[in-house]
Order: C-alpha cells, then sequence, then structure tokens
C-alpha cells in the first residue's frame, strides 16, 4: 500500500487556487523532496496531507485513509514540522518533548523511555534542559524535528527545515534528515535544489499549484534534455589547426547547432561548448583525430537540475510524464474554504 496518493486534488482560498489538479503518489520508505518557488502550492498541499486544510475537490489519502473522512486516525501516524515550529519559548526542551509525546497521546512510561533516543537523534543532549527561549534557531528548527518524532510516526512531513539556518546549521540539518531515512517516510519541502539533490530519493516540482515534474534526478534530467551538449578540448600550436579550424570542423559534423569557443587557462588549448540535436561526440571524436587535431577532452556536460527548476518555473514545462492538468471546474464550497 502507498503511503500517500494524491488524485485531481484541488484547493482553492476565495478565488484563487493555491494548488490545481495535484496528482502524486509516494511509498512507504521514500524521501521525497517537494519542490517549487515561494507561493509554488507546497506548503497548501503539506497542510491538506497534514489533515489541517481541506481540499476544496479531488482525494487525498494516507496509508489508504481518507483526509476527509479519517482526520484524526491519520494524525496518530504523522509527524509534522511547519515553516515555523509550534514551540513554548518558556518551556524547557524536555519539558516541551514530554508534551508534546502526551498530546499525541503517548502514556508516561512511553515518553519516559523515548525522551532520550529523541534528544539524541536531534541532536540535542547540550540544550535538553535549557529554556527554548535561549536556543539558537537552528537548535529551535532541531526541537521542531524533535516534536515532529517524538511518536515514531510513520510519515514525517517538514515544511522548509533549513529556512534561514547558516551554512554550518544547514550541514548539521542535513545530516539529521539522513539520520531520519529508513525510519520514516519523508517529505520534505524546500525551494534549496541542493538540499533536494543531497537528501532525497526522489523529486516532485511545483509550479503555479500544479506538479510541473516528478521522478528521481537522473530521470527528470533525461527527460528535460533537448539535444545534447559536450565539450571539447585540443592542443593549440605546434603546427596545430587554431580556433578557427576548430569551430568550422565541429560545424561540419552532421547533427551539430551551434559552437562557442569558451576561454580556458592555457594558451596551449582551445576549447569549445558544443550544442547537437544528439550525443555526436564518435562522429566529433572521428573528425578532429581525422582533421589533425590532438585531442585533449570531449565530455557532455549535464543539463543540471538548476536549469530544469528555471525552466519550469518560467512555465517551459511541464517535462514528459508529468501528469497533465485538465481545467478545474471546481467552486468554492464552504468546506473547501476551511
Amino acid at each position: 500500500m502507498s503511503m500517500i496518493v494524491v488524485e485531481n486534488v484541488t484547493k482553492y482560498y476565495g478565488a484563487h487556487a493555491a494548488v490545481r489538479d495535484l496528482t502524486f503518489r509516494i511509498e512507504e520508505g521514500e524521501c521525497v523532496g517537494f519542490l517549487g518557488l515561494n507561493g509554488a502550492g507546497k506548503t497548501t498541499t503539506l497542510k491538506l496531507l497534514s489533515c489541517l486544510l481541506l481540499p476544496t475537490s479531488g482525494r487525498a489519502s494516507i496509508r489508504g485513509l481518507d483526509v476527509e473522512a479519517a482526520p484524526h486516525e491519520i494524525r496518530k501516524f504523522i509527524g509534522f514540522l511547519p515553516d515555523t515550529p509550534p514551540l513554548y519559548d518558556e518551556m524547557l526542551v524536555s519539558d516541551y518533548l514530554r508534551f508534546a509525546g502526551k498530546l499525541r497521546k503517548m502514556t508516561s512510561s512511553a515518553v519516559s523511555k523515548r525522551l532520550p533516543e529523541v534528544v539524541r537523534e536531534a541532536g540535542l543532549e547540550d540544550v535538553a534542559g535549557e529554556p527554548i527561549a535561549t536556543l539558537s534557531h537552528g537548535y529551535r528548527q532541531r526541537v521542531g524535528i524533535a516534536q515532529a518524532i517524538i511518536h515514531q510516526p510513520a510519515l514525517l512531513i517538514l515544511d522548509e527545515p533549513i529556512n534561514g539556518l547558516d551554512p554550518v546549521q544547514i550541514v548539521e540539518m542535513r545530516e539529521l534528515i539522513r539520520g531520519l531515512r529508513g525510519k520514516h517516510t519523508i517529505l520534505l519541502s524546500t525551494h534549496i535544489l541542493s538540499e533536494i539533490e543531497q537528501t532525497c530519493d526522489r523529486i516532485l516540482m511545483l509550479n503555479q499549484g500544479r506538479v510541473a515534474a516528478q521522478g528521481t534526478e537522473h530521470e527528470l534530467l533525461e527527460k528535460m534534455s533537448r539535444g545534447s551538449t559536450f565539450v571539447v578540448e585540443v592542443r593549440a600550436g605546434d603546427g596545430q589547426p587554431g580556433p578557427e579550424g576548430l569551430t568550422s570542423a565541429l560545424k561540419a559534423i552532421d547533427g551539430v547547432t551551434g559552437v562557442v569557443l569558451e576561454p580556458h587557462a592555457s594558451d596551449a588549448i582551445v576549447r569549445a561548448q558544443v550544442q547537437a540535436e544528439r550525443d555526436v561526440r564518435g562522429a566529433a571524436a572521428k573528425a578532429l583525430v581525422g582533421g589533425g587535431f590532438e585531442l585533449v577532452e570531449l565530455s557532455r556536460r549535464a543539463t543540471g537540475l538548476e536549469k530544469i527548476f528555471v525552466e519550469l518555473s518560467r512555465g517551459q514545462g511541464p517535462v514528459a510524464g508529468a501528469p497533465t492538468p485538465t481545467a478545474s471546474t471546481a467552486t468554492e464550497s464552504s468546506e473547501g474554504a476551511s
């Protein structure tokens, strides 16, 4: 059974559709990155899955339970860290975590047994006896994660957990989230590409409230690849053909659509970026060696997740394979506006 199933979910706030016709599935044990610009609909979707909002139309289920029909049952096995952690500044860290456990119907003995484990998992050993008000932003985020995992939930939903952290804290938070993989199904929302790349198994990209693309990083790169880009380096001087000769030789290859000379640290090397309709590196190597060039490098240049994200955010998507949204005919209902 899938952990999360979302089918044609739309959510209106008044006349504004925060999300439109969302369809995706997350399997148990996955760590999925929810990627999108601010305003793309990430937080609304996470609140729908956390049973804090109701969809205007469509259906979402967690472990087979409908979010509208069984919200209280679903909340028992969900841990949720919103973009602003729900902390009480006047409480000690350990007391707050005990309180969070009690809110989730844990017995006193279960909380006492679990508390040392969650403090260790979240890296809170040095501040467990400190008031929350005295903590740095990084430690406050850690306490936020600790309250979300105190009851060992099957599904952990994290909304922008690294937002506002400094570079050192980001690395520490990344290691903390990695340590939670395998223990929970994780849905991680962020607009920071490097965290998705280094933390998650799979990516869901949102743009203007719709799923623009989904898949592994490799799958997205393959789907978004338009032709092939590769880099050529040849030796210069000592009777070797010069930059003009390299440009002419490359443009003569069937399938090459553009050649741009690039600067190189050494005058003994001529470097060019080549755009082609397909992978023509074999033909390029044969032509250059046959033309008297001393070939130093011939390597493919990846599209890059950042480029995909920018293109999709500018509306140059969706990627092939992403769900095709249909025109929504949903109208706001009193239930959907809740």
